[in-house]
């Protein structure tokens, strides 16, 4: 396991985790944990503090539909069967929400102060 040094983001040692989406390495900060519950659902653990074996995923829609379409959450999880992955879903399409808005909020911020707004959606 590799970890960053003190700071690279400020941080002691922070662990670098696999994105079970796009299979990129990436910081866990970065990153969703997610575990299994009851053996038959995958749920999101945004705190990190959940019981048992996590897998790892970027909060992003792209990822959770790629985890999904190669069943990634059932062998990273080391679970039986296919798991519902419904609360995951739900999660990563808020915190993809709350991003798009927090972008428009920043650019029309940008705009009212009479800056250039440069990428704008």
């Amino acid at each position: 396991m590799r970890t960053r040094s003190a700071g690279a983001r400020g941080g002691t040692h922070e662990p670098i985790r696999t994105c079970i989406g796009c299979r990129t390495r990436t910081w866990a900060a970065d990153l969703l944990r997610v575990v299994a519950e009851d053996g038959s659902r995958a749920v999101p653990d945004p705190r990190r503090r959940r019981p048992g074996r996590g897998a790892w995923l970027h909060p992003d829609p792209v990822c959770l539909r790629s985890a999904e379409r190669r069943r990634a959450f059932s062998r990273a999880l080391r679970v039986q069967g296919q798991l519902d992955s419904k609360t995951v879903q739900a999660y990563v399409e808020q915190v993809a929400h709350e991003q798009a808005d927090a972008r428009v909020s920043r650019a029309r911020q940008l705009k009212e102060a009479g800056r250039p707004v440069m990428n704008q959606p």
